[in-house]
């Protein structure tokens, strides 16, 4: 493809040659190819410090963003090696069949994490200390993420909220499973090797994160994968707050079923943006932030809420390019070929002068920060970046995220949770054109087999 696009020069309708290149580059791709070593994120840290919540956590937004990413958590190693958990004497570093077992299923776990990157396409995988992570460096990176916290109200919560209704405790009442967690707790202490930048780690590459956020610190930042890592993890946090995810009300363009365009809103469209103000004033939601495109559409729906909004031109609607302002009917008119390709596989496609949904996943990367970084949150958008951020939310895969249904008249509300996010839809009653248009029957066992 590189060779064919020096090769070009031409007006688009000028050769054979060229209408040839222009179906290539908009072929569906596997993803990115990087140049740099796959990368192991080794997770340090004593447990209750939210290591498993970061890695769930990175792992979404790796995926998200196209570099395919896998969790490798040694406890679910040794619960499928350890049917029945008995109690913290199982972590106890004098117990020797159980340690001997710890390590097999450490070994396990590496020798997937190995094959995973090695066979599997894998670029990035999440996994837990263990002495063998030095043999892995001679293949790949290594970046390790230490969380360090002594707040002892940050770790009781972490305890009741995430780990006695784990697996392990799942015939135990909640008093005698937080008694239990938190002597395994002083099991591991004994072994425990923080992270020492000044001193012995100097050379490694890694993040601490101190106290859930409140500080951090890094050493030997060594490629563009270990700084967006560093990154994204400075501006998570975990207060509760809430996301409202909603589109714009029906445009005019809407009614006649047209792509893109900058069209303002229907008469039902106008009552739904008076019923968005309504419902936003019933919520009585603390600093609510709201964003919105620089689309009339969305501009519009903001300024019945009487509240201040920002403007993003991130979140505008696909860019459909020279299919901008057409119907589906006259797109597979004018440009059967193209309409086919896109239905072939709509994440990666690209209209011809516009964008893919891969493309639109890098346009909204910078919101998706920002709504990490803030509490409450109203997003006024468009059908396909609405499907993009709550792809992320809702961790569905680069397949899926085209064919999420998001009505418009409906409010998603996005509430996280320990290691996932709850979603309630949000009717509010006003009536509008349906948009959303299901995968074609002939690609969908394709995609289900693929």
């Amino acid at each position: 493809r590189a060779e064919l696009g020096q090769a070009v020069k031409v007006k688009p309708e000028a050769t054979e040659f060229t209408k040839v290149w222009q179906r290539l580059r908009r072929l569906p791709v596997s993803g990115p190819h990087l140049a740099n070593p796959p990368t192991v994120i080794v997770m340090v840290g004593l447990p209750a410090r939210g290591k498993t919540y970061m890695s769930k956590k990175l792992t979404r937004y790796l995926n998200w963003i196209g570099m395919p990413t896998k969790v490798f958590n040694v406890g679910e190693y040794r619960r499928e090696a350890v049917k029945n958990y008995s109690s913290y004497d199982f972590f106890k570093p004098d117990n020797e069949s159980a340690v001997k077992i710890r390590q097999q299923c450490a070994l396990a776990a590496l020798r997937d994490v190995r094959s995973y990157l090695t066979d599997e396409g894998g670029q990035v995988a999440v996994s837990f200390p263990s002495s063998q992570h030095l043999n892995l460096s001679r293949l790949y990176l290594i970046f390790f993420i230490e969380s360090v916290c002594d707040d002892l109200d940050v770790i009781a919560s972490n305890i009741m909220e995430v780990k006695v209704s784990c697996p392990d405790y799942q015939d135990c009442n909640k008093t005698d499973a937080m008694l239990d967690f938190q002597k395994r707790i002083e099991c591991y202490k004994a072994s425990y090797q923080p992270l020492e930048p000044d001193h012995y780690d100097r050379d490694l590459s890694f993040i601490k994160v101190i106290d859930v956020g409140r500080q951090f610190l890094a050493n030997r930042i060594q490629d563009h994968i270990q700084s967006k890592i560093v990154y994204y993890l400075m501006n998570i946090h975990v207060q509760p707050r809430v996301i409202y995810l909603c589109r714009h009300g029906e445009s005019t363009d809407n009614l006649q079923g047209r792509l893109g365009g900058d069209a303002g809103l229907s008469p039902r469209g106008k009552k739904f943006a008076a019923a968005l103000a309504r419902f936003v004033e019933e919520q009585k939601l603390k600093d609510l932030k709201v964003f919105t495109s620089q689309l009339c559409r969305s501009i519009q729906t903001a300024e019945d809420l009487g509240v201040p909004y920002e403007q993003w031109k991130a979140l505008n609607e696909i860019d459909a390019g020279v299919c901008e302002e057409m119907t589906y009917d006259e797109v597979k008119e004018k440009f059967p070929e193209e309409f086919d390709l896109r239905d072939q596989d709509k994440y990666y496609y690209r209209y011809p002068a516009g964008e893919s949904y891969q493309d639109l996943v890098q346009r909204v990367e910078p919101v998706i920060m920002e709504l990490e970084r803030q509490e409450n949150v109203l997003v006024i958008c468009h059908q396909a970046v609405m499907r993009c951020l709550l792809a992320y939310f809702l961790d569905k895969s680069a397949d899926e995220m085209p064919y999420l249904k998001c009505p418009l008249h409906t409010v998603l509300k996005l509430t996280p949770v320990a290691y996932g996010c709850k979603v309630e839809s949000i009717y509010l009653n006003v009536e509008a054109v349906n948009t959303h248009r299901d995968r074609p029957l002939e690609y969908s066992f394709k995609a289900v087999t693929r």
